[in-house]
């Protein structure tokens, strides 16, 4: 079962972090620089949040699994630091950038702030895969 747990992990990473890349692509201006940045999100952040909460229960299920074995770990740990940030970023991001998101959604160039948590997303997801593919080398 194990294994199947930790297919449906992985695939789940791919549609969260795949989607979520789109939006912060955006938000860089690097892709829909014609679209609207609320388009974009109304219509990537449906498949972001079903990654999200398949993550959440294959990940619990996998360290159900292996907890003591998990817990040890030193990528592990790491990940879990680097998911807290990667959750505190879009809280930052809506609390403060996204306010004025009327003043700036046509623009193709986002403000400084919007273009930080864009790269911001983009460097904390592609860390948490690494730490989460690193688990396997600290056993």
């Amino acid at each position: 079962m194990f294994p199947i747990v930790e297919t449906v992990h992985v695939l789940a990473i791919t549609m969260l972090a795949g989607t979520i890349a789109i939006l912060d692509l955006r938000l860089l201006g690097v892709l829909f620089r014609g679209e609207r940045v609320t388009t974009v999100a109304r219509q990537v952040l449906p498949i972001v949040w079903t990654g999200f909460g398949i993550l959440v229960i294959s990940g619990s299920m996998l360290f159900a699994a292996e907890a003591a074995k998990s817990y040890a770990n030193p990528a592990f740990r790491l990940k879990l630091i680097l998911l807290l940030l990667a959750g505190l970023n879009p809280v930052i991001y809506y609390r403060i950038v996204y306010k004025r998101i009327t003043e700036w959604d046509t623009s193709p160039k986002t403000p400084f702030a919007a273009r930080l948590a864009g790269a911001t997303s983009l460097t904390l997801w592609t860390a948490i895969i690494a730490a989460g593919r690193a688990t396997a080398y600290f056993n």
